[in-house]
């Protein structure tokens, strides 16, 4: 193999693929990234077996072939050098690297040894704005479960109806849903919350539109040269709306600014007690108070003003909230409660898409 490619986009191709090169696995050829020639192009690619990410790029190609280097060192070098042409020739699963001022050796491995990068043929296809699904993975993504033992929980579920798509996630204590205006009746897929933080990572501002592709046991996402094909989680998806009440008894709307900031406040003060404050709703004062209380420290009383309808009380934890306030856009937000053992749902008075569920803690 020998080509000639810039640095800027082989660093770029490095940087989206690399993140998911193993170095922990049985297989050390998995903490390896693939270079591989496809017509005039450089293909960039990396597996841990359940995710693979392949970019795209162009190169001006000399002779065609293909090796495995390992990719935190790769990342790192090439990350390293100044912008401008740069050389890569393999001989002997050896790949040399020439540019300028430099001229590196690095040890690769044969790429018949690297796993084969899966591939979906046939399958439904489905295409989303990026602009719109980069916002909605920011507002959903961080409300997915981290732990193993309920392996459901650690996907996000899209699915639809006839008039819109759900993109939806929760670890049972919050809940982070988003829908599109887009009829997709006929989709449902459990995708791992990890594989949709590297779609995330690989959108811009400028991004294309997102393709994705599935059948029933995985899903690719492609976007500006970039494909990411992961397998869908196995099990069946909570029906979580059930969760959602239809109706409220009390809702406040008031700036997120400042619930936000009397949220904050009252956080110094819940560390004792895992970030548990308390949150009233009064309907005569027309306020929202949030009051925390450390048997060492102190005790603190915040207000914010507010468009209040009825009265209740519930407890919460203070660094949900603070995830949730930071998940919305607008200036200001409803809370939604129906008593203090039912759950809490923020959302925004001036957009109905997105809505968060955030459960009470038990006082």
């Amino acid at each position: 193999m020998k080509l000639v490619v810039t640095q800027e986009n082989l660093s770029r191709a490095l940087s989206t693929v690399s993140r998911i090169a193993s170095s922990r696995g049985s297989l050390p050829i998995l903490s390896n990234v693939l270079l591989k020639t496809t017509k005039n192009q450089l293909t960039v690619a990396a597996t841990n077996l359940d995710i693979a990410i392949t970019e795209t790029i162009g190169a001006k190609i000399e002779q065609k072939g293909a090796i495995t280097v390992p990719a935190r060192l790769m990342q790192d070098f090439i990350g390293s050098l100044p912008s401008g042409n740069l050389e890569l020739e393999v001989a002997d699963n050896k790949l040399s690297l020439r540019m300028d001022r430099f001229d590196s050796t690095i040890n690769g491995m044969s790429p018949e040894d690297f796993p084969v990068m899966p591939t979906i043929d046939g399958g439904s296809v489905i295409k989303l704005s990026s602009k719109e699904i980069k916002t909605t993975l920011q507002q959903v993504l961080f409300t997915a479960s981290t732990d193993d033992a309920r392996p459901v929980l650690t996907g996000v579920y899209i699915h639809g109806d006839k008039n819109n798509m759900y993109i939806a996630a929760t670890d049972s204590y919050r809940l982070g849903e988003k829908s599109l205006n887009k009829s997709s009746d006929s989709m449902s897929l459990l995708v791992p919350a990890n594989s949709l933080q590297e779609l995330l990572r690989a959108l811009n501002d400028d991004s294309q539109d997102v393709v994705v592709t599935y059948d029933e046991q995985q899903a690719r996402f492609s976007v500006d040269g970039v494909e990411i094909v992961t397998r869908l989680v196995d099990g069946k998806y909570p029906d979580y709306k059930k969760l959602i009440p239809s109706k409220f008894e009390t809702t406040a709307t008031l700036k997120r600014k400042s619930l936000n900031e009397i949220t904050k406040v009252s956080s110094l003060f819940a560390r004792e007690a895992a970030g548990s404050i308390t949150l009233s709703i009064d309907e005569q004062k027309n306020e929202v108070s949030i009051r925390s209380i450390a048997s060492q420290v102190g005790e603190n009383t915040a207000v914010a003003e507010a468009e209040t309808t009825g009265s209740a009380t519930i407890t919460m934890n203070s660094r949900y909230i603070l995830d949730a306030l930071n998940a919305f856009d607008g200036e200001k937000i409803m809370l939604n409660i129906n008593g203090k053992l039912d759950p809490c749902v923020l959302t925004d008075p001036a957009d109905s898409s997105y809505l968060h569920v955030i459960m009470p803690v038990k006082s």
